[in-house]
């Protein structure tokens, strides 16, 4: 078989190569994903080829856990007014259905959470996926050189243009109308994208998405994350930081995302969309999810679903965090069952 050289493109997927990746050239993998919630999507190493075989790292006791899906992995690279965003398209092994885009939530990136579980489920109905990197992934990552970014500058307008170039991206390979789904930050952004009807989205799954607005950062404080009781003595060190004309700069905080910069504290603060507030805007049909161990009041779920503008079906998924920890299998099947039953896709 051929060499495949995209392997080393796929942190915790695939073996090492001893190539670079070429960006655009499509790989074809069997990406085996587990039942188990014990080691869920822990693909391990294997000699990169043409046909991955993504195997299991884990004990052989656990193999009959497991089950494959035939789908076409192409590694791209989408340009915006800025850095480049990787990502994968993830194409089923038959007819292309749909096509749906999936939006990571805060600080994590392509192949983490539902933008990892989620294209293989949606591949064994023949729908195709676009996993990416906004701007802001991760906490802090390098750019060019030592020039850094990421999720500790992120920027509420940044993330929206990221989420149109990545809409545009599909446009312009013919796979049109999407079906939009975010995780978290990712949701609440996914309701943003319906909302404004960019590249008239077919459906939105809004998976655990946060409240968002001038809410988000008080609650999340409350909750002991972000700024936690300390809120106004920092929102005071970064409106100083910022008039000073050190907005870049990086400023700690006390819990998650532990560190970010003085103008995206700000930003966070006061230019976060509201989920709740654009649900009146949102003209497709949609799904919103969240698990029982989360707060309603962060994830307002019956909220948005009573305030919408067009159907939507509530669920709380039983025994199930933020993460979907040990649910990633039955998470996904509903969200896929969802999407087949109401966008039609025989």
């Amino acid at each position: 078989m051929k060499s495949c050289r995209r392997a080393s493109c796929f942190p915790g997927m695939f073996a090492p190569a001893a190539s670079a990746a070429h960006i655009g050239a499509p790989c074809t993998a069997l990406w085996q994903r587990r039942q188990s919630a014990a080691y869920p999507l822990d693909p391990a190493r294997s000699q990169p080829a043409v046909r991955c075989h993504a195997a299991s790292a884990v004990p052989s006791a656990h193999a009959a856990d497991f089950r494959e899906t035939a789908m076409h992995l192409e590694l791209v690279s989408i340009v915006t007014e800025a850095e480049p965003l990787d990502g994968l398209f993830y194409r089923p092994a038959g007819e292309i259905k749909a096509t749906a885009l999936l939006f990571h939530g805060n600080c994590h990136n392509f192949y983490t959470g539902p933008s990892r579980f989620l294209p293989a489920h949606l591949a064994e109905h023949g729908i195709a996926s676009l996993a990416f990197n906004r701007r802001g992934h991760d906490m802090v990552t390098s750019l060019h050189g030592r020039t850094v970014g990421g999720g500790s500058f992120q920027l509420a307008r940044e993330a929206i243009a990221d989420n149109r170039a990545a809409s545009d991206w599909l446009a312009a390979r013919g796979h049109r109308k999407p079906i939009v789904i975010g995780h978290s930050n990712g949701g609440m952004l996914a309701a943003q994208h319906c909302a404004d009807d960019y590249g008239q989205p077919r459906a939105l799954v809004l998976m655990s998405a946060h409240v968002g607005g001038t809410e988000n950062v008080p609650q999340m404080s409350r909750a002991g994350m972000f700024a936690q009781d300390r809120l106004e003595e920092l929102t005071a060190q970064a409106e100083a930081m910022v008039a000073r004309g050190a907005g870049r700069e990086l400023m700690l905080l006390p819990d998650w995302w532990w560190v970010i910069s003085a103008e995206s504290f700000l930003d966070r603060a006061r230019n976060t969309p509201s989920t709740v507030g654009n649900a009146p805007k949102v003209r497709c049909p949609s799904l919103y999810l969240r698990g029982d161990k989360e707060l309603p009041e962060s994830y307002p779920v019956e909220a948005f679903a009573a305030a919408a503008g067009a159907p939507c079906e509530a669920r709380i998924i039983p025994d199930c965090d933020h993460f979907y920890t040990g649910r990633e299998d039955n998470v996904g099947r509903q969200v896929v069952d969802w999407v087949v039953k109401t966008c039609k896709i025989g």
